[in-house]
């Protein structure tokens, strides 16, 4: 049993189970969820602005006593809509709790399905809803959630996943390239035939 998971203040928390289409089949708690490994909605925000060389990408760090990935960054932030709850609301709820700031013109990029098994006995199995958005305000990460930020252009956010994969979460190196595609016109070989 993870210590970490038994103390996270959203453990109790109403999710939504889904199918691997992201038809919903059910409710869950957020603990439970994640102690049996079960399929459920999620969301992965990026915030994205323009900088001097072309886009910038806001990395998080995940805090210490987060209940998996500790210490690992990802996008800017990740999270659950809860029972009854859009993406879209959920993501605007938790950029506020998570950032401390809010966004402007979020959009929805794509999703895909990952799962992922951690040495607590816990387990990731996301339906994940990934969007971009803009900051609205400066980003101040509440540090129960958050240990840093980091805003990284797209060649450097492209050399540290290729250098140091070690330190992202199993998520990250498909939401940072769905966003890198989205945002730098970047075709794969598959996509120019």
């Amino acid at each position: 049993m993870s210590d970490k998971m038994t103390r996270d203040p959203a453990k109790d928390d109403r999710l939504i189970l889904v199918d691997a289409l992201d038809r919903e089949t059910g409710l869950a708690t957020k603990e439970e969820i994640h102690r049996r490994g079960l399929l459920h909605r999620a969301f992965s925000v990026l915030l994205t602005e323009n900088g001097p060389d072309g886009p910038r990408f806001l990395m998080a760090r995940r805090a210490p006593d987060k209940y998996h990935c500790a210490g690992l960054w990802a996008n800017s932030c990740c999270s659950h809509p809860r029972a009854g709850e859009t993406v879209r609301e959920a993501a605007l709820r938790r950029v506020r709790e998570e950032l401390g700031c809010g966004v402007r013109d979020p959009r929805e990029i794509g999703a895909f399905l990952y799962r992922a098994s951690f040495a607590d006995g816990l387990t990731e199995y996301e339906y994940d809803h990934v969007l971009l958005a803009a900051p609205a305000g400066e980003p101040c990460p509440d540090p129960r959630e958050i240990d840093a930020v980091r805003w990284v252009s797209a060649a450097e956010l492209s050399d540290l996943l290729a250098r140091e994969p070690e330190t992202f979460c199993p998520w990250a190196f498909t939401v940072f390239s769905m966003a890198l595609r989205e945002c730098c016109g970047i075709q794969t070989e598959k996509t120019k035939e």
